[in-house]
């Protein structure tokens, strides 16, 4: 139970680290094509190539965050419920 009590105050350090991460950078880099856009392919000879834009990002190398997603959504659910 104690370890539990001591670990509140990290979690709660992390969350409002990520809450201000996601304040000051909505957007974060695409993991899938690596913030490039693309997926790189090599040809025969081994040469890196630009290969089909990502389809997460759409060629922009840029993804919104989890935690923006959700606040984005809990906002316009309110705004729509309160009209």
């Amino acid at each position: 139970m104690t370890h539990i009590l001591s670990a509140i105050p990290g979690l709660i350090f992390l969350t409002l680290c990520y809450a201000a991460l996601c304040a000051t950078s909505p957007f974060g880099t695409c993991r899938k094509g690596r913030g490039f856009g693309f997926h790189l392919k090599t040809n025969r000879r081994g040469q890196l190539r630009r290969g089909k834009d990502c389809r997460r990002c759409h060629g922009h190398g840029k993804r919104i965050r989890l935690g923006r997603w959700l606040y984005n959504r809990a906002t316009r659910l309110h705004n729509q419920g309160t009209r």
